[in-house]
């Protein structure tokens, strides 16, 4: 599976279960850790934990990297490795203090329902 096929299906599985403000960074060059970074926000603990699993699930079902997951205890940021790329999934209150988005400093490559990738 190529990187922008692993993307798409991280996406795609967010999307199933209506994750919100969906977006993929670009880390390449900024960090051993991965290539790509995707954040997107859920509306409490409960969809929070509903759409990483949904993440993961999708993951195992096309045979992609899944390192692991963490954060499912309370739900409030769960991260699911996926190797080349890193999904977190938040609730709004901790996406805003935490603001990864800003924390990266990146070019964002694609905010969703906007350019494709």
């Amino acid at each position: 599976m190529t990187i922008d096929e692993l993307k798409q299906l991280a996406v795609n599985a967010l999307e199933d279960l209506k994750a919100e403000d969906i977006l993929v960074l670009d880390v390449k060059g900024k960090t051993t850790v991965t290539d790509w970074i995707i954040v997107a926000t859920g509306s409490s603990g409960r969809h929070v934990r509903s759409i990483a699993n949904n993440v993961a699930v999708e993951a195992k079902k096309a045979n992609a990297s899944f390192l692991g997951s963490e954060g499912e205890e309370d739900g409030e940021w769960v991260l699911v490795d996926l190797g080349d790329v890193i999904v977190h999934v938040m609730q709004r209150q901790a996406r805003e203090y935490y603001d990864l988005e800003s924390l990266w400093s990146v070019d964002i490559a694609h905010r969703q329902n906007q350019d494709a990738f």
